[in-house]
């Protein structure tokens, strides 16, 4: 068994730790936060449940960044949400330096981990993680695309009254309105859904799941969904942890890959023990080539503001 490490004891990383608890994922669980005694009592509420749930191992929370030794997976969380009257560059140069500091830990007490970045706006801020540790491609990822796709389907599911098992979908390019939902691969139980739904529900479909995100955050007014993502960065801590070889969209970085250089971008990959095993290369048609280059321009771009 492993030892998962969140920094960040905010809703999602809490989420996050909560659906591994659940699962009895590793037989270590290290909540940190900079803020006093958070983190501890987060875990110490978690580790109540143990005899509910059935989990054996040992959850605790801390502000020292040397509990992060020896820890097979790093979850970055940590960061601040968007405020009213900020911009997109504000917010990034804030995020910048939070997750440029957990990076450097990282780097200083588990360099041997795979480090799975949350914290917004997501495509570059896991380019800032994989600047700063200096760690190879395949041991830094984002999560995005499992939260974005399952969304996806969950929508496709509930417009055609079928369970969500047997929807499969995917959601390519970045966390935000340029995302990628393939409409033409969408498939229920392998029947693509171009034959059980309109072009306008899917149409409809497609751009709910690209606010999917804003949806929630208009409904709590004070702050966004933690649930899902939380199990969404879960379900690729448990692919790498059991080595179960998922395929699984995430936010990887091309270097050529669908002619591509030099951003992170979520697509399928190939998830077991060494991290990213495989970047997996599908045929795009040429709108959807075109929609995947502006997130592309559009991650050069927060890149160039970055100033690294």
């Amino acid at each position: 068994m492993a030892k998962l490490s969140i920094i960040g004891a905010g809703a999602v990383g809490t989420s996050c730790a909560h659906w591994a608890v659940i699962k009895n994922l590793a037989k270590e669980i290290v909540l940190i936060d900079v803020i006093p005694d958070l983190a501890k009592g987060k875990a110490l509420d978690l580790a109540q449940s143990s005899p509910l749930f059935g989990y054996f191992g040992k959850i605790w929370g801390t502000e020292d960044f040397s509990a992060l030794k020896d820890s097979d997976i790093v979850v970055i969380t940590a960061g601040k949400p968007r405020q009213p009257g900020m911009s997109r560059e504000d917010l990034l140069n804030i995020n910048k330096e939070i997750v440029k500091s957990c990076a450097e830990k990282i780097k200083e007490f588990t360099p041997q981990s795979i480090v799975i970045v949350v914290t917004n706006p997501l495509d570059a801020m896991v380019y800032v993680a994989y600047k700063v540790t200096g760690f190879p491609k395949n041991r830094i990822l984002g999560m995005a695309g499992v939260l974005d796709s399952a969304r996806y389907r969950y929508f496709i599911a509930q417009a055609l009254g079928v369970s969500p098992k047997d929807v499969q979908a995917l959601v390519m390019g970045i966390h935000g309105d340029l995302m990628l939902p393939l409409v033409r691969l969408a498939n229920v139980a392998g029947i693509p859904i171009t034959e059980l739904l309109s072009k306008a529900k899917i149409e409809e479909i497609v751009e709910r799941t690209k606010k999917g995100g804003g949806e929630i955050v208009s409904y709590l007014k004070t702050g966004s969904a933690f649930i899902t993502p939380g199990l969404s960065i879960i379900e690729m801590a448990e692919a790498i942890l059991k080595d179960e070889k998922r395929v699984l969209t995430c936010s990887v970085y091309l270097e050529g890959e669908y002619g591509i250089n030099g951003v992170f971008l979520g697509v399928p990959v190939v998830l077991g023990k060494n991290g990213i095993e495989k970047i997996i290369e599908i045929n795009l048609e040429s709108e959807e080539k075109n929609i995947l280059e502006k997130c592309a321009s559009h991650c050069k771009e927060l890149i160039n503001l970055l100033k690294l």
